[in-house]
């Protein structure tokens, strides 16, 4: 797998995460050994940052960026490991959270859909096959609700473009530019995706079962939400002249 796509590289940010973070990189180790793992670092005050030193100096392929000034954004965090990823010359590219929701051992099934000609495949949990587990009802209503608003008012093929669980060509990164993506949280995701759809590049989602966190507290805020919605909002209505002009020329 690694001869065909290239070396693979996992983002993995953290903030607080000093529980979660011994168990995920023991997974990901399991899961995929040849793969290489970055811990981005907000300068976590719970000492995250310090178990993550001593986690990349027992293992050569674990890797550490220390972010300071504190919390900055998950969206910053990987622009952050893309770039170091990309200089250092990885071939793959895999988002991924610390909290154990991201199951490392279905990264292989990711890495097998871009050996298959995707750009990026996507861990999803609305496809057939994929599931939440300990998930309130309305934590999944505002998921798949979220998820539906992105598709139909950006016309993405996929039905989980809020997944935080990727991989990406280092290709795709590429074309598709992160200079200038300053979205957050879910509305990063979304970016990204919509992105990759608009340059005609090829999307897989693969099933997953999404486990909510068992420790430590969630990153999810309402300013999350409400900056997801305003910019989805604001793509659809710049994207619509352009999707209304390929339906037209679709029907003649």
């Amino acid at each position: 797998m690694e001869r065909m796509l290239g070396r693979v590289l996992v983002v993995v940010p953290t903030y607080n995460e000093r529980e979660n973070l011994p168990l995920i990189v023991r997974r990901l180790r399991e899961a995929v050994p040849e793969a290489h793992l970055l811990i981005a670092d907000d300068d976590s005050p719970d000492g995250t940052g310090a178990i993550a030193d001593k986690l990349a100096s027992d293992d050569e392929l674990v890797h550490v960026m220390h972010r300071p000034g504190g919390k900055q954004g998950l969206g910053s965090a990987y622009i952050a490991g893309f770039r170091w990823g990309l200089a250092e010359g990885f071939g793959v590219l895999v988002e991924m959270d610390a909290d154990g929701s991201h199951p490392p051992e279905t990264l292989p099934a990711l890495l097998k859909a871009l050996d298959r000609g995707a750009d990026l495949a996507i861990g999803s949990r609305w496809v057939p096959g994929g599931k939440v587990v300990n998930w309130p009802a309305s934590r999944q209503f505002l998921s798949r609700g979220a998820n539906m608003y992105s598709r139909l008012a950006l016309g993405l093929p996929v039905r989980d473009a809020t997944a935080g669980f990727r991989a990406y060509r280092a290709s795709t990164l590429e074309k598709i530019g992160l200079d200038d993506v300053e979205s957050q949280g879910y509305c990063f995701q979304v970016d990204l995706t919509l992105r990759t759809a608009r340059h005609g590049l090829r999307i897989k989602e693969v099933p997953i079962t999404f486990v909510e966190r068992a420790v430590g507290a969630s990153k999810m805020s309402r300013a999350i939400i409400l900056e997801a919605l305003w910019r989805v909002t604001v793509w659809g209505v710049a994207g619509l002249p352009a999707r209304v002009r390929r339906r037209l020329g679709r029907r003649r």
